[in-house]
């Protein structure tokens, strides 16, 4: 009898330890094969809230280290209300299609993107020839934007300083990824702009000096705020109950 027992005990053992791995097997199975979408939707997020913010870190870096090394900026910029930068920090450099440049040895761009402004002050408070901040001269380097993105652009007037993206992808991870770069700044200093329902004022120039266009999501960093600063399109938002700016 003590045999039969043994043998019998064994064997439910063994069928315990089956069942268990089993168990494990399905699970792991679940784990690769029904969650796929979500891991590639995860790590499209990463990617996305990684690229964006070092490239951001790198700009606010670059114009922080002229704005230290120059406070000055340069004093001919005319920021009067009919000038060619009005209400603009003299101190940070100007929109780089800016007609404050016609008489520089190379005259402004066609368009206002981060990767072709110039520090102001350098080489002289009084030289319209402001060195670029982006090119091989000075060491740094800007890349091309991260995949999905369009080259970062850049104001400089009424509302203050700041430099945005913008994307009409509609990869579903998007969204979510800029809402986590949202997070890791203060209420006031990003913010996440949805226009897909039709073009979004980013400043409270009249008319509009920078919109973020239809059809788009934008996403935007200030290094500067005014009082006259606008949120329009703030799509989670936390600007308006942080009463911004």
């Amino acid at each position: 009898m003590a045999l039969i027992f043994e043998k019998t005990k064994d064997k439910g053992s063994a069928l315990v330890y089956i069942l268990i791995a089993i168990a494990l097997l399905a699970a792991l199975t679940l784990t690769f094969v029904e969650p796929s979408s979500q891991q590639t939707s995860s790590q499209g997020t990463f990617r996305v809230v990684l690229a964006l913010k070092s490239q951001i870190d790198s700009v606010r870096s670059a114009i922080q280290e002229c704005v230290l090394s120059y406070r000055k900026g340069d004093t001919t910029i005319d920021i009067s209300s009919s000038g060619t930068d009005p209400n603009a920090r003299r101190n940070f450099p100007i929109k780089p299609n800016s007609a404050h440049y016609s008489t520089a040895t190379v005259g402004p761009t066609s368009g206002r993107l981060v990767k072709d402004i110039r520090c102001p002050g350098d080489p002289g408070n009084n030289d319209v020839n402001h060195a670029f901040i982006f090119k091989g001269t000075s060491g740094k380097f800007l890349p091309p934007p991260p995949d999905l993105f369009e080259d970062w652009q850049y104001y400089n007037g009424t509302d203050g300083v700041y430099f945005w993206t913008q994307t009409n992808k509609s990869d579903a991870f998007i969204n979510t990824a800029l809402q986590k770069l949202d997070d890791e700044f203060e209420e006031c200093e990003a913010d996440v702009i949805d226009a897909l329902g039709g073009a979004v004022s980013l400043d409270s120039d009249a008319p509009a000096e920078t919109q973020c266009p239809s059809g788009y999501r934008c996403f935007r960093v200030r290094m500067r705020i005014n009082s006259t600063a606008v949120y329009n399109g703030d799509s989670d938002g936390e600007e308006a109950a942080a009463n911004c700016p």
